[in-house]
């Protein structure tokens, strides 16, 4: 072979390598970045309809089947948590869900433990900065004691993004960057403990209208902040 033929093999060989990693890199990382849509079925559908129902996001049957009702919920869903809305629950939606798709599970414990860190934080932060550093770790630990008690979702994205359940989730709090202390307190009610004696609720006495909250059993005031299960 000469060494002409020789080159323009190797080029030849190059490029349709090259073809090959781009369509891996591009198309397959496009596709799996969008996950669950309209048209998708299966377990993970079903998840998905099963939290926004709860939620009450969703009023549609839990089908498994990616329809116009399940895109409409996600949409509702991502509009009212600060997502990009586009119908589609990609991995952020999924996150905020407490969905965490297969596919990425090599390293999948210690960034979906990293990420509940940071979400808890923001929690505390948007909530508690005001707060003693007891009374912060109090807050973050209602959230732990939600996930654990059956009344509520079963994650910490769950139970941060369930309608209505925060204020600052609702005024866009939640976004802000917590400080050291937010981040310590909630790897302290992480590591276990709790202030708030195993209180699922907390309030301002000075602030809440609320009835149904005065009438809950309280376990301690700190701060601002009585809790009460």
């Amino acid at each position: 072979m000469s060494k002409n033929r020789k080159l323009k093999a190797l080029i030849l060989l190059f490029l349709t390598f090259s073809l090959f990693i781009s369509y891996n890199v591009f198309f397959r990382n496009t596709q799996a970045e969008a996950l669950s849509k309209y048209g998708s079925r299966g377990e993970e559908v079903r998840q998905i309809q099963t939290k926004l129902k709860r939620w009450g996001y969703y009023t549609g049957n839990v089908d498994g089947i990616y329809g116009s009702q399940t895109q409409k919920a996600v949409r509702y869903f991502q509009s009212k948590n600060g997502l990009a809305v586009d119908g589609i629950a990609g991995k952020n939606t999924l996150a905020a869900m407490g969905i965490f798709n297969s596919s990425g599970n090599s390293s999948g414990s210690s960034s979906s433990n990293s990420n509940d860190l940071n979400l808890l934080a923001r929690l505390v932060y948007g909530e508690a900065r005001g707060e003693s550093y007891t009374g912060q770790v109090a807050v973050a630990a209602v959230v732990l004691n939600r996930v654990k008690s059956s009344s509520f979702p079963n994650s910490i994205s769950g139970v941060i993004y369930q309608k209505g359940a925060f204020d600052v989730v609702a005024d866009g709090q939640i976004n802000l960057t917590p400080n050291s202390t937010a981040k310590k307190a909630a790897q302290d009610a992480l590591n276990g403990w709790d202030p708030s004696y195993g209180a699922i609720y907390y309030f301002n006495p000075s602030t809440a209208t609320n009835k149904w909250i005065w009438s809950r059993p309280m376990t301690v005031t700190i701060g601002k902040h009585r809790f009460c299960k």
